[in-house]
Order: C-alpha cells, then structure tokens, then sequence
C-alpha cells in the first residue's frame, strides 16, 4: 500500500489530470450526446458545430475549477484569479478550434460518424490542454503571479 501511495504522489499532478480529464470527457459527451440526440441534428453542419460549442463551454467550465482545485492546485485570487481564468479559457479556445477543425474533416468532409470522431477528438484534445496548463495557465512562482498588484 505504501508503494501505491508513494507512486501516486510521485505522480499526483498527471493522475489527477487524467481523473479531471475524464470527468471533463463525460462533461463534454454527455452534453454533445445529449444535445445531438434531443434537439439539433448533427447531419445539419451548423447544428453539429453548435453541439460541439455548447459541450465545450459546459466542460471548460468544469475544467477550470476541478484543474484549479484538484491538478494544478492554485490558490491565487482578485486579478490574479481572472487572469488565470482568462489564460484558461483562451488556451481552450484553441483547442476548440481544433476540435471543431477535426470534426469538420472527420465528419463533414470524410462522411465519418459523428460519435467516433468526437472520441477520437476528445483524445488528442485532452493531451494539447494539458500542456497549455502547465505551460502557460497554472505556471507555479512569480511567473504565474504576473497580474499580482
């Protein structure tokens, strides 16, 4: 058991990524699945794209606070906070667009089904917002305090 808790420890930061990635993967699909079975048609490409931006909205959303809390563990407040935020939130509009990039060509170009691609999207899109965290949003010191006054 010790070896177990020593080896979560060691790697604490990429496991609790990858439990909040795939919390956030639940997020995502259970939204898009639930918008494209109910209410928009994802053979309609306007339709699919609104699905894919809503879901991503709900799971950036969670991904901010679970990421903040749980994997990155910031703790920084005022200005500092909504700067942090707001790095968050750009960093995923890029991955949005290249999930929303993949799916166009996944589905709409290569006639390929909508639900396997937007697994195949989640994967790649959950590496690339790792990166951007620990890259450029929850950067640990003085650099990530930038916005301090």
């Amino acid at each position: 058991m010790n070896k177990i808790k020593a080896l979560y420890f060691k790697h604490k930061e990429i496991i609790n990524y990858l439990i909040v990635g795939g919390l956030t993967t639940v997020v995502s699909l259970g939204v898009y699945y639930g918008l494209v079975l109910t209410v928009l048609n994802p053979e309609k490409p306007v339709q699919l794209q609104a699905a894919n931006v809503i879901s991503w909205i709900a799971a950036v959303t969670f991904a901010y606070f679970t990421n903040k809390k749980f994997v990155f563990e910031s703790d920084v407040k005022g200005r500092a906070q909504l700067s942090e935020a707001v790095k968050f939130y750009i960093s995923r509009v890029g991955t949005l667009l290249m999930d929303m990039g993949i799916m166009f060509v996944g589905v709409t170009l290569l006639g390929g089904n909508d639900k396997v691609m937007k697994l195949i999207v989640q994967v790649v899109v959950t590496i690339a917002n790792y990166v951007f965290s620990k890259l450029l949003v929850f950067r640990k010191g003085k650099e990530r305090n930038f916005a301090e006054p």
